[in-house]
């Protein structure tokens, strides 16, 4: 689904340049489930971000089921995104202007759905999430673990190929967590390919595998070197 071949970030520093990704060389098959991990600063989310498609100022080859998305322009790599894409931000994302029920709606709205369709699915999800009384709340209204919740139901309305999840749990206590994590689980056994960024080790267990970055490098072990020929 996935392969990535030295794929590289950085920003020009005074005379010579600061390093966010090195050499990234990665593979992750359909209806994987991946955990990303590793210390602050280590390139995690800007390599979700490129995986997501929401930057393009990167160097390197980056190949999605049959798209050649370092040869495509970035609208191209947006409408890509918006098909087959769903990504749980860390500090959510939702539109300040539109309510709980519109931000669920939003993704609904790029696909061929009529009105009615929309509107069940969004009602579904609303009571999938235990947020139905929230529904015609702005996210100013909301609390952060709330915000994280939509944030969530959001990228999984659509029912994605792809879900991106950058510390899906980060906002939530406990129970909403392992809530979180099992539709994640079930999502995955279902079909969809997920890779999360977590801290958190309970969260890390329910993926197949683990990534470690470092310093903007891929942490090679011999499993990591494997699927990356393999994807």
């Amino acid at each position: 689904m996935i392969q990535m071949k030295g794929v590289e970030k950085s920003y020009p520093v005074g005379a010579g340049r600061t390093w966010v990704l090195r050499r990234i060389d990665l593979g992750i098959r359909e209806g994987e489930f991946v955990t990303i991990m590793g210390p602050s600063g280590a390139g995690k989310s800007t390599l979700m971000a490129i995986l997501g498609m929401l930057d393009s100022a990167w160097e390197g080859e980056y190949n999605f089921l049959e798209y050649t998305v370092h040869k495509m322009k970035p609208q191209q790599r947006v409408e890509l995104h918006k098909r087959f894409i769903g990504f749980v931000f860390q500090q959510y994302h939702l539109l300040d202007d539109l309510t709980v029920a519109e931000n669920l709606d939003l993704p609904l709205s790029y696909r061929d759905l009529k009105k009615s369709e929309r509107q069940s699915i969004v009602a579904d999800t609303l009571d999938r999430f235990q947020i139905v009384a929230k529904k015609d709340l702005y996210p100013s209204q909301l609390s952060g673990g709330q915000q994280q919740l939509v944030a969530v139901a959001r990228a999984v309305i659509g029912n994605p190929k792809l879900i991106l999840a950058d510390e899906p749990t980060g906002s939530l206590h406990s129970s909403q967590g392992k809530m979180i994590m099992d539709m994640l689980k079930d999502l995955n056994r279902q079909g969809t390919t997920i890779i999360q960024v977590t801290h958190n080790e309970n969260w890390a267990a329910y993926g197949d595998r683990v990534i470690q970055l470092l310093d903007g490098w891929i942490v090679p072990t011999e499993e990591t070197k494997g699927v990356a020929r393999e994807a």
